[in-house]
């Protein structure tokens, strides 16, 4: 199972676009508030978000208690600060974690630093400060699903003979 783990995200369209990327994986979302918005059914609903029924999601009151839920094997944080690229790291396994920080700050540096060598970034020219964050969770999650085979996903289209 691949996991998509957002630690605090702040900006609504960005966990819609992170939660259809999901719902069209089969990847779980985790949620790690504080949240910078409202994930009611109400709040979804008015967003038009009519995917959202097929999203695994969990909240987490903080990262103490997504850690102790999840444990952090195979946990890998993604990162502009990596000391690595994302497609040289194993995200093989059959349980993997990817986690991504808030828009405005990125990961926590004692988490960067407790995880170093866990750290993987998406290459980019010098002058770009990062990718917006949904943008970066499905090339990760893309990446890791491409190193498992695609499990439990369509290969072929419609256009298939």
């Amino acid at each position: 199972m691949l996991n998509i783990v957002l630690l605090e995200p702040e900006i609504p369209h960005n966990t819609g676009a992170i939660a259809r990327t999901c719902a069209a994986t089969g990847a779980h979302l985790h949620l790690i508030k504080p949240l910078g918005f409202d994930i009611s059914d109400k709040a979804v609903k008015r967003c038009g978000l009519d995917y959202w029924y097929l999203v695994d999601i969990s909240v987490y009151e903080n990262l103490d208690e997504y850690l102790a839920e999840n444990g952090d094997e195979n946990l890998w944080l993604a990162t502009t600060k990596a000391p690595q690229a994302y497609f040289e790291a194993d995200l093989s396994t059959e349980n993997v974690s990817i986690m991504l920080g808030k828009e405005t700050a990125g990961l926590p540096e004692e988490l960067r630093n407790r995880y170093y060598d866990r750290c993987i970034r998406i290459p980019m020219v010098s002058q770009a400060r990062s990718l917006n964050l949904s943008n970066s969770a499905a090339i990760l999650a893309y990446e890791a699903l491409r190193q498992q085979g695609f499990p439990g996903l369509m290969n072929t289209g419609s256009m298939a003979k």
